[in-house]
């Protein structure tokens, strides 16, 4: 049994595909080297890249705690790098989502497909923030979540191949609403689709149609593109 609040799990369901879509996205951009963090500054560099960054939060491994950057006496909600990250805890106390407003979180019981429950906070609190996706920063005891918070980090673009696979993953993580999920993708690309009884069916900006069907427990069950091809002729199925 999960020990995440409701209302965590439903947002964290609706963010989970476009978190790792821009996570994939922010992997092919920023090189994943040897690295150093000026937090006051609001740096990180890696691989010859710099990029704007504020600070989520950590967890730490032996506690199997995460801290919240404003919680973090270290830092603190006034510091440079925390200051950008505030709104989530707003938005917490707003949707009644514990887990943002809570300064410590015990994830002691966390047996799930992540590393560990630490990742998942991160995941929906770098979906709330959104920009160019979120660093896990390995130190001694545990791991630093900074959000990077840069216009030079590119935006993840819609593609409607990767969408099974994301999907698949995204339920792993946040299993709670599979369509929540997939429409949660849809809006974040501003691709209209409508719901019916078992499926979801979109009309892409750029020509043809996609579908989604789920099974009688609103589990992901199938997927469908056809692609409009560049030159004359009829639409092109898409392979996931």
């Amino acid at each position: 049994m999960s020990g995440f609040s409701p209302a965590f799990e439903r947002l964290g369901a609706a963010l989970a595909a476009v978190v790792l879509q821009q996570q994939e996205t922010l992997a092919e951009f920023l090189p994943r080297e040897d690295w150093s963090a000026d937090l006051t500054a609001r740096t990180y560099a890696s691989g010859g890249v710099t990029v704007r960054v504020s600070l989520l939060g950590s967890y730490a491994a032996r506690e199997r705690t995460w801290l919240w950057g404003w919680a973090n006496p270290q830092f603190g909600e006034r510091h440079p790098a925390v200051l950008p990250t505030l709104g989530i805890r707003t938005l917490g106390e707003r949707l009644g989502v514990t887990e943002f407003v809570t300064p410590e979180v015990d994830l002691g019981w966390y047996a799930g497909p992540a590393g560990h429950g630490g990742e998942l906070i991160a995941m929906a609190a770098g979906g709330v923030l959104g920009g160019g996706g979120y660093i896990g920063a390995g130190y001694d005891g545990g791991s630093a979540y900074l959000h990077v918070d840069d216009p030079q980090a590119p935006p993840a673009r819609w593609d409607p191949v990767p969408v099974p696979r994301l999907l698949a993953a995204a339920a792993g993580l946040f299993p709670r609403d599979p369509r929540l999920t997939l429409a949660g993708l849809l809006s974040h690309h501003r691709v209209p689709y409508r719901e019916g009884d078992g499926y979801i069916e979109a009309a892409p900006r750029d020509g043809g149609t996609v579908r989604a069907d789920f099974d009688g427990l609103g589990r992901f069950a199938g997927w469908d593109a056809a692609l409009r091809s560049p030159g004359p002729g009829a639409p092109v199925p898409a392979r996931p």
